[in-house]
C-alpha cells in the first residue's frame, strides 16, 4: 500500500490526539503537557528524541537505512508548531477547550500530523535515502520558538545539516483538503511599534494650560498612514495596524501620557529595516511639533516568510501526484500574515504550505478565519496531512541523492 492508504489506516489514532490536544492549550514557549503527549504519542518508533533545553520542544531524528557516504547523508526536516492562544473557544465542538485558552490556529492539527508523518516514515525506514528531523515547536503565537530551536541545534540535530524543510499550515478559509502556496515571498514579515506619547495632564476645560498627548498620539495613527503611501514604494507593500491606543481615566481629565501599539507588516526584509529605523523619527517629530516627547521602540519579530521556487515546484508535483491538480493551488499573492518558519527557510531551502480545512458544513462566505473564537477545523484530513508531509520526506530525500552523487552509493544496513 501507499502512504495515503497506510496514512487512513492511522487516522482514529491522529484525530483522537488532535482532540486530546485540542482540549489542553497551551501558551508560549513552556508546553510541558503538550510536549509529554508528543513523547507519549512518538513513543516505540525508531526515533532519536532530544527535549529543549529553555523551551518545551522535541526534536526527533529518523535515520533512513538507505545512507550516503560519511557526511554526505541528505537531511529534510518537517515542522509542526504546539502552541495555543489565549481565546475562550466558542466553537461548539464537543472536544473544546474549558481552560480560557484555544488552538484557534490548528498547531493541535499540526502536532498530530507531524507525528502521523512520523509514523508513515518509521515504517519505511528502509526506504528512506537519509534522515528525517521532526521538529515539534512552541511559541509561534509569540515569543517565537523557532530561532530558540535554531540556536539549540535542531538544524543539526541529525549530525549533517538539513538540506530542506517544509511545514504545512491548516486554515479555515479554504476548502478542505487544498493545499495552497506560491514561491519567492508567501508570508509578511513583522514587527511591533510601541509608543508613549508624554505631554503634560491638565483639566478637561482649559486644554491650553496643559499639553495634550492624546490628540498627539491619535495624529501619529494618522502620519503612520500617510508615511505608508508616500515613504514606501507602492510595489512592495506594506500595513501598519494600530490595535491598541490607551489613555486617560475620566472625560474631563488630560492625561499625561498616550499609548499605543501597532503591527507591522512587509514582503520584504529591506522594507523592514526601513521602518525600524524611520517610524522612530516619524513619531518622534510629530511629537515635538506638539510640545509632547515620544518614547518609541520598534522590535523587529519573523523576517518575511520565502519559499524557495524550485522546493515549491517540487512540492507542486509532489501534492499533485498524490491528490490531483484540483487540489493544489498556487496563490497569485502573499499573506500578510506572519510566521517563524521563516527563520528556519533564512537558513534552509524549503517551502510553507496551507492546507484547507474548513469543514464541509461551514460556508465559504463569512468562514471564520484562524485565531477567532468560533473557528473550527475539519480533522479527517490528518492521514493526508501526515502523508502529504511524509511524501514530500521521501521524494525530497531521493531527489538531494540524485543532485548529489556522492550520497548515492549507499547501501541497506
Amino acid at each position: 500500500m501507499g502512504l495515503v492508504d497506510d496514512a487512513a489506516l492511522i487516522l482514529d489514532d491522529l484525530v483522537a490526539l488532535r482532540r486530546r490536544l485540542h482540549q489542553h492549550p497551551e501558551l508560549g514557549l513552556h508546553l510541558p503537557k503538550t510536549q509529554a503527549a508528543v513523547l507519549e504519542a512518538l513513543g516505540g518508533l525508531p526515533l532519536e528524541i532530544m527535549t529543549g533545553a529553555g523551551l518545551s520542544s522535541v526534536v526527533a531524528v529518523l535515520r533512513g537505512d538507505l545512507r550516503g557516504a560519511a557526511g554526505q547523508t541528505p537531511t529534510v526536516l518537517l515542522r509542526g508548531d504546539m502552541d495555543g492562544l489565549p481565546i475562550v473557544e466558542d466553537s461548539g465542538e464537543p472536544f473544546a477547550s474549558t481552560t480560557g485558552t484555544m488552538h484557534a490556529c490548528g498547531h493541535d492539527l499540526h502536532v498530530a500530523g507531524l507525528v502521523g508523518a512520523a509514523r508513515l516514515l518509521s515504517a519505511r525506514k528502509h526506504e528512506l535515502a537519509g534522515n528525517v528531523v521532526f521538529m515539534f515547536q512552541p511559541g509561534e503565537e509569540g515569543p517565537g520558538g523557532a530561532l530558540p530551536m535554531i540556536e539549540e541545534g535542531v538544524l543539526d540535530a541529525a549530525g549533517t545539516p538539513v538540506d530542506a524543510a517544509f511545514g504545512i499550515h491548516v486554515t479555515g478559509l479554504y476548502n478542505r483538503g487544498l493545499f495552497v502556496s506560491k514561491a519567492g515571498p508567501a508570508w509578511a514579515g513583522n514587527g511591533i511599534l510601541s509608543v508613549t506619547v508624554r505631554g503634560k495632564g491638565g483639566h478637561g476645560s482649559s486644554p491650553w494650560m496643559a499639553v495634550d498627548p492624546v490628540t498627539v498620539a491619535a495624529e501619529v495613527v494618522m502620519a503612520l498612514q500617510s508615511y505608508v503611501t508616500r515613504r514606501i514604494n507602492v510595489f512592495d507593500p506594506v500595513v501598519i495596524t494600530v490595535g491598541q491606543f490607551h489613555a486617560g481615566t475620566a472625560s474631563n481629565v488630560i492625561p499625561s501620557t498616550a499609548q499605543l501599539q501597532a503591527s507591522v507588516r512587509t514582503l520584504s526584509n529591506a522594507s523592514l529595516e526601513q521602518l525600524a529605523a524611520e517610524l522612530p523619527r516619524l513619531v518622534q517629530g510629530v511629537a515635538g511639533a506638539h510640545g509632547c516627547t515620544a518614547d518609541v521602540d520598534f522590535q523587529q519579530e519573523y523576517p518575511v516568510t520565502v519559499n524557495d521556487v524550485d522546493m515549491w515546484e517540487h512540492a507542486k508535483t509532489v501534492l499533485t501526484g498524490l491528490y490531483g491538480a484540483e487540489r493544489v493551488f498556487e496563490r497569485p499573492d502573499p499573506i500578510m500574515g506572519a510566521e517563524d518558519f521563516s527563520f528556519v527557510l533564512e537558513r534552509v531551502p524549503g517551502c510553507f504550505i496551507q492546507l484547507g480545512a474548513r469543514p464541509d458544513d461551514v460556508s465559504a462566505e463569512g468562514a471564520p478565519s484562524n485565531h477567532s473564537a468560533t473557528v473550527r477545523f475539519d480533522d479527517s484530513l490528518l492521514g493526508e496531512q501526515a502523508a502529504a508531509l511524509a511524501e514530500l520526506a521521501v521524494t525530497t530525500l531521493a531527489k538531494l541523492v540524485e543532485l548529489r552523487p556522492d550520497a548515492a552509493a549507499g547501501v541497506a544496513h
